[in-house]
């Protein structure tokens, strides 16, 4: 078991502990204060106060009476299912029985209150005499041990050493009062203890497998890890598993993306290298044509640093997620420029490049960038447009969008390819088109665009040719 696991261990299990201690002591402290409350009530609950007992005080009170003080002792004496107790004005039990100072303590309340039920009452003989009458409550009606109230011998008479007095309250003397309940304490403590282990298994599996997982990573291996787990889980840790497939999809996506591109450079940089080795060397075979040599080695050069160019601009474009420089651009005029720009171009090969639908609008952006990225799907719409063929760059406003729209008349892409086409050096059918370039200019639109918050896609037109539509945001009307 690792330190993480230790730490959770203990911290559950001293919460759960505490918490047992403290529901225990709770507990013990009330069951205490009930047994002092029921030691202060033990005196009064040993008088019988029900109705049977005020039906046999009326008798007691006829029996007097008319019977005088002879029939009132032999009812006392004859009394079987309850204990009649009667005392004079002296404090003598009438039949000579010993009632506790408790006893006596309890009755008094009884005689005294008004509106009672009269289950305690002081009744008048014929000579005069004073007699107070009440009924003990019996032993078994959950009143404790009436007869150590209620005795007919002398106090300490047949008594253990060290045992409660008689006139003592239940739970004076030698009886152990309440103790803190330790069997409780010991099963809470045991049950923390196990589920406190089995809380801090739970976290710790997916933290291990986590690390794991971040050891495979760290070798190489970002196959996914978590994608098997439940997806109704709401838990934490799965989902920071799942967080971690996604971060190793996208990490195996660059990788591999670099991988291709390093292996993409490599193939393009190799053409340019081994046609300057060759003009080289034909320089140095044939002196007489060193200018056409120097010619063809300016001319591989010049491809060469154009490469390289491009390959800065995509991996900075790759490695920035916002942009360095941000103004407000009127679209409007820098595609009329861009169109300038690339109607020279074509009206070398007789074509045209028209501009329609312009509206004043105002996006905001780098203009570098975005000159650079609607130039490339410009140039490459006039590349692919036949002789004498014509662009046409429509712009439209919608809501708080733009969107320009780029059309050739060219053979167009394959549906299976429209998508492809953004990659870098991807080149569609590149022997048939016989087209100079090293198909990075339409993946630097898509990054430039997407760095903008727009969007660039490809779609055969319906009258032949290939559309690029490209979709901004604007910002305010110029």
């Amino acid at each position: 078991m690792g330190r993480l696991f230790w730490k959770f261990f203990l911290a559950i299990l001293l919460a759960q502990v505490a918490a047992t201690i403290g529901v225990g002591a709770t507990f013990w402290v009330w069951g205490q204060a009930r047994e002092l409350a029921h030691a202060d009530n033990v005196p009064r609950a040993l008088i019988d106060t029900r109705p049977s007992a005020v039906t046999i005080v009326d008798a007691a009170e006829v029996a007097l009476k008319y019977g005088g003080v002879p029939a009132l002792r032999e009812l006392a004496a004859r009394a079987t299912s309850s204990s009649i107790f009667i005392i004079d004005a002296d404090g003598h039990e009438l039949l000579g029985r010993i009632v506790t100072e408790e006893v006596r303590a309890a009755a008094r309340p009884l005689l005294s209150s008004d509106g009672g039920n009269n289950a305690v009452r002081r009744l008048i003989a014929a000579d005069g005499r004073h007699f107070t009458v009440f009924v003990r409550r019996p032993d078994n009606d959950g009143a404790g041990a009436g007869r150590e109230h209620f005795r007919a011998v002398p106090p300490g008479f047949g008594t253990r050493a060290g045992g409660p007095r008689p006139d003592q309250p239940p739970g004076a003397g030698g009886r152990p009062g309440p103790r803190l309940p330790y069997i409780s304490l010991i099963v809470g403590v045991l049950a923390s203890l196990m589920f406190a282990a089995l809380l801090a298994w739970r976290f710790l599996r997916p933290i291990r497998a986590l690390q794991t997982a971040f050891q495979a990573a760290s070798s190489g291996d970002l196959a996914p890890r978590f994608d098997k787990a439940p997806q109704g889980r709401g838990d934490e840790l799965v989902a920071l598993g799942r967080d971690f497939d996604r971060m190793s999809t996208q990490l195996r996506a660059l990788m591999d993306n670099q991988r291709r591109l390093l292996h993409d450079v490599s193939h393009e940089l190799r053409s340019p290298l081994a046609r300057l080795q060759a003009a080289i060397g034909l320089a140095h075979q044939q002196p007489a044509n060193m200018a056409a040599a120097l010619e063809r080695i300016e001319r591989e050069s010049v491809r060469m640093d154009k490469l390289v160019g491009e390959l800065l601009t995509l991996s900075r474009l790759d490695a920035t997620a916002s942009l360095a420089q941000s103004e407000a651009i009127a679209i409007t005029d820098l595609v009329d420029e861009i169109a300038a720009d690339a109607r020279f171009e074509a009206a070398a090969r007789g074509g045209d490049v028209a501009v329609s639908g312009v509206a004043p609008v105002m996006v905001q952006g780098s203009p570098d960038l975005l000159w650079r990225a609607l130039e490339n799907v410009v140039r490459n719409a006039v590349k692919h447009s036949p002789d004498r063929g014509a662009v046409e760059i429509v712009l439209e406003v919608a809501a708080d969008k733009v969107l320009v729209q780029v059309l050739d008349q060219g053979p167009g892409v394959a549906p299976a390819d429209l998508d492809a086409i953004f990659q870098p050096f991807y080149r569609s059918n590149p022997s048939a088109n016989n087209i100079d370039g090293h198909g990075l200019g339409l993946a630097i639109a898509r990054r430039v665009i997407a760095a903008h918050g727009g969007t660039i896609r490809a779609s055969n037109s319906t009258k032949g040719g290939l559309c690029v539509t490209i979709v901004l945001p604007c910002s305010a009307a110029p």
